[in-house]
């Protein structure tokens, strides 16, 4: 793989709830709604389940995301592809964290934050 090796962590306030966020972060349909520059290959399951392989977009690199652990606040994506390495999320009411560690052309670190950023945005306008 070409590329350097990077790595960030970044914990973020969010105003929603556990299961918002939880509904956010596993649940394919709500993931398409906040999670922008990605398109996803069809076929995603209502829910992210261990074992599920899928593959997104971002422009012309494509990325391989493999469901290595699902547990009620923890999502762990084993990367192949345009990124080699591991995206964990981890959550509570009110907070989000990620890691993210791999080998990548890609600016991970910026696309972490804007990642994150959106899902704050995403789930702040879901407020009624």
């Amino acid at each position: 793989m070409l590329g350097n090796f990077q790595q960030s962590q970044i914990r973020i306030e969010i105003k929603a709830s556990v299961n918002a966020i939880h509904d956010s972060l596993l649940r394919p349909p709500q993931l398409q709604k906040w999670l922008l520059g990605q398109s996803f290959a069809p076929g995603m399951p209502e829910t992210l389940e261990t074992g599920f392989d899928f593959t997104t977009s971002t422009g012309l690199v494509q990325i391989h995301h493999h469901v290595d652990v699902v547990k009620p606040n923890c999502l762990r994506l084993l990367l192949s592809n345009g990124i080699d390495g591991f995206h964990e999320w981890y959550w509570g009411e009110g907070w989000v964290q990620s890691r993210l560690e791999g080998v990548s052309i890609l600016p991970l670190k910026l696309g972490q934050t804007l990642t994150l950023l959106s899902l704050r945005q995403f789930l702040a306008s879901q407020k009624i």
